[in-house]
C-alpha cells in the first residue's frame, strides 16, 4: 500500500514539475526581419519589389539545410509582403478594411522569417525594382547593411534580455526610402 501511495505521490510531483516549468513561446527559435519600403514623402509601401538577403559580395544567400531560416530550405532568402486575412483565416485584399494583418506586428511591410541566431551584421538586404513589375523599374536598386537590432525577436524572454542592452531597440522595421531612377 505504501508503495502504491509513493508512486502516486511521485507521479503527481513529476507531472507538476513538467507543467510548472518555463513555458515556451511559439517563436522560440524564430525571429523576423521587417522592412518598410517607400518613396520619399510617402508612407505606403512600394509593392512588387524583389528583396533578398545578400552577402558582402552581393550574392544571394541560399538557405542551405535550413541554416538561416526554418522555411524554404535550399532556396534564396527572399522577403514576402505581409497580407490580410478575414475571420476565417482566408487571405483577402490588402485594401479591405475588415481584414486583419496576418503578422500584426509588421502591418503593411515586407518580412522574412529567420532563425534567432541569424548573424545579421554579416549580411545585407538588396532591394530591386524589376522592370517587369507594375512599378516599371522606376526605382534604383539599393543594398542596405543589416544589424542585430534590425531583427524582430518575438519571445518575451529574449526581448527582455535585448531591452537590457544599450543601443538601438529591437522590434522596429528597417526604413528604406527608394530613389527614382534618373
Amino acid at each position: 500500500m505504501r508503495l502504491v501511495l509513493f508512486f502516486i505521490f511521485f507521479i503527481g510531483f513529476s507531472s507538476n514539475a513538467q507543467v510548472i516549468g518555463i513555458p515556451h513561446c511559439g517563436y522560440d527559435f524564430t525571429s523576423y526581419l521587417v522592412l518598410n519600403v517607400h518613396e520619399s514623402g510617402k508612407t505606403e509601401n512600394v509593392q512588387n519589389l524583389r528583396i533578398t538577403i545578400v552577402d558582402s559580395s552581393g550574392v544571394e544567400v541560399i538557405n542551405k539545410n535550413n541554416r538561416w531560416s526554418w522555411v524554404n530550405t535550399n532556396k534564396p532568402l527572399i522577403f514576402t509582403p505581409n497580407y490580410k486575412i478575414d475571420s476565417n483565416n482566408k487571405k483577402v485584399e490588402q485594401t479591405t478594411s475588415d481584414g486583419k494583418w496576418f503578422f500584426p506586428f509588421a502591418k503593411d511591410s515586407y518580412l522574412l522569417s529567420i532563425v534567432t541566431a541569424f548573424p545579421a551584421d554579416q549580411f545585407q538586404v538588396k532591394i530591386e525594382d524589376i522592370d517587369q513589375n507594375e512599378n516599371g523599374g522606376h526605382f534604383e536598386t539599393q543594398t542596405i547593411q543589416l544589424f542585430p537590432f534590425n531583427m524582430y525577436v518575438l519571445c518575451s524572454s529574449e526581448n527582455e534580455r535585448k531591452a537590457q542592452q544599450f543601443g538601438p531597440r529591437t522590434n522596429r522595421p528597417v526604413e528604406v526610402i527608394l530613389n527614382k531612377k534618373k
